[in-house]
C-alpha cells in the first residue's frame, strides 16, 4: 500500500501502474514516472510527472477518453470515478441543464469534451472557463487540454502518496 513517498518508490510497478493510470491514462507517462524512481522528494516526483505530461495530441484524445463530462457521473467506475466526482463537487445541480448545453457546443467546436481541472471550481466559473475557451483554435484548445490533464494528474499523484482513496468500488 502506497502511504508516502517512500512506498511510492519501493513499490512493485506493477502496484503502481494501475494507480498512475488513474491519475493519467498514457501508457508513456506511466512508463516515465515508473522509470524516474527512485525521487527524492514528492516535487521531484511532481515535476517529472509534469515534464512526461506533454502529450500528442493522440495522448490527449486518449486520456480524455476516460474523463466524464462536467456535470455527469462517470460511467468507468473504479478509483477515478470517485476522484472526479469530488474534483467535481464544485458543480450545483441547478447548473445541470446549462453544463449539457455548453458541453454540447464546445463537443461540437472541437469534437471532444470539454476538460478543466474542477477542483475547487464552482460550476459557474467552469462554465464562464468554457465559454472562453470556445474562442481557441482547436489546436491551441488541445494544449489548453494537455495542460489541464497536468493539473488532474498532480492532484491525483498526490492523493496516491496520501493514499486517500486510491481502493476501488
Amino acid at each position: 500500500m502506497v502511504t508516502d513517498l517512500h512506498g511510492f518508490n519501493s513499490a512493485p510497478a506493477e502496484q503502481l501502474r494501475p494507480l498512475l493510470t488513474e491519475c493519467l491514462a498514457v501508457p508513456r507517462w506511466v512508463d516515465a514516472v515508473l522509470a524516474g524512481r527512485p525521487y527524492a522528494t514528492e516535487d521531484d516526483l511532481l515535476a517529472a510527472s509534469d515534464a512526461a505530461a506533454e502529450l500528442s495530441d493522440d495522448e490527449v484524445h486518449a486520456a480524455i477518453a476516460g474523463h466524464p463530462r462536467i456535470g455527469e457521473k462517470s460511467s468507468h467506475g473504479g478509483v477515478s470515478a470517485k476522484w472526479s466526482a469530488a474534483e467535481q463537487s464544485g458543480v450545483a445541480s441547478s447548473l445541470a441543464d446549462r453544463l449539457k448545453a455548453a458541453n454540447a457546443a464546445y463537443e461540437e467546436r472541437f469534437g471532444h469534451i470539454y476538460l478543466v481541472c474542477a477542483t475547487g471550481l464552482s460550476g459557474e466559473r467552469m462554465l464562464d472557463d468554457l465559454a472562453a475557451r470556445m474562442a481557441n483554435d482547436p489546436r491551441a484548445e488541445l494544449r489548453v487540454v494537455n495542460a489541464e490533464l497536468r493539473k488532474i494528474a498532480a492532484l491525483r499523484l498526490r492523493k496516491v502518496l496520501r493514499n486517500h482513496d486510491t481502493q476501488g468500488s
